[in-house]
């Protein structure tokens, strides 16, 4: 059973086109029956906006498979006095999830994907931070990879506000307890986190979280960075991957298509 992250191993992240060998794992999955959820960071747009993005893109799963940490913020963040930092589409979303945002005197600091940050925008999260605001993070990211450049991610970020403030933070999306949690629950089996393998191109973030909760890992080199030899080395003993492919089509060779499963 499966895990399986968007951004840089189904999608790639230069023109959003699919991964060599994604359209086929999936397909595969629902032809054998392999129980499966697709769980992405996503936050820039509305949940079933980007659900019908990837089918257009040729990836055929029902909405029941799908997870996003907008479907979860409902439940995670009050809608009122909320002071938002991400790229203009988030801002626009939550805006029509009914988010009342506020820049001036916010009860929480939310924090999803931008390349921009600004210096101004860290000096005024920070003092909301200092002032009492509660801190949460759409996810937490290691790197957000657009353009052929590589930015810090949105746990990068929290880290950064987290050292300036001591505010400690919270997590909606991936790697979340709570949100692998839901995953395992929309699934629908009767199974635990050691039945899964959770594939991802984000070693440090979703698979570090995975692994922690007892899912195997797969770790895909076709998004955020170029070879394992950049980040797998660094990495703590007991959260490095378990295994390491090139991309979706390497692991449906190896493991669906050569075994048989």
């Amino acid at each position: 059973m499966y895990f399986i992250d968007v951004q840089g191993t189904l999608i790639s992240d230069e023109d959003k086109s699919p991964i060599l060998g994604a359209i086929e794992f999936i397909d595969a999955l629902n032809e054998k029956n392999i129980p499966y959820m697709i769980v992405t960071n996503n936050t820039k747009k509305a949940s079933n906006i980007f659900y019908k993005f990837l089918q257009e893109k040729g990836f055929s799963f029902p909405f029941s498979r799908y997870l996003d940490p907008l479907m979860l913020l409902e439940e995670r963040v009050e809608k009122t006095s909320v002071a938002a930092y991400g790229a203009s589409e988030f801002l626009d979303t939550l805006i029509k999830m009914g988010y009342i945002l506020d820049y001036e005197n916010p009860k929480t600091v939310l924090v999803a994907i931008k390349e921009d940050f600004t210096h101004d925008e860290y000096a005024q999260m920070i003092d909301f931070l200092l002032a009492g605001a509660s801190l949460v993070g759409m996810h937490e990211t290691s790197i957000y990879a657009k353009n052929n450049k590589r930015y810090p991610g949105v746990g990068a970020v929290l880290k950064l506000l987290e050292f300036a403030t001591s505010v400690s933070y919270d997590v909606v999306g991936k790697p979340s307890d709570a949100f692998y949690k839901e995953a395992l629950v929309r699934l629908g089996e009767e199974v635990s986190f050691e039945e899964i393998t959770m594939i991802s191109d984000d070693v440090k973030g979703d698979l570090g979280g995975a692994k922690e909760l007892g899912m195997k890992t797969i770790f895909v080199t076709s998004g955020k960075y170029k070879t394992q030899e950049e980040i797998v080395p660094f990495l703590e003993e007991k959260l490095k991957p378990d295994f390491v492919y090139a991309d979706m089509q390497e692991i449906f060779s190896q493991r669906l298509q050569s075994k048989g499963r």
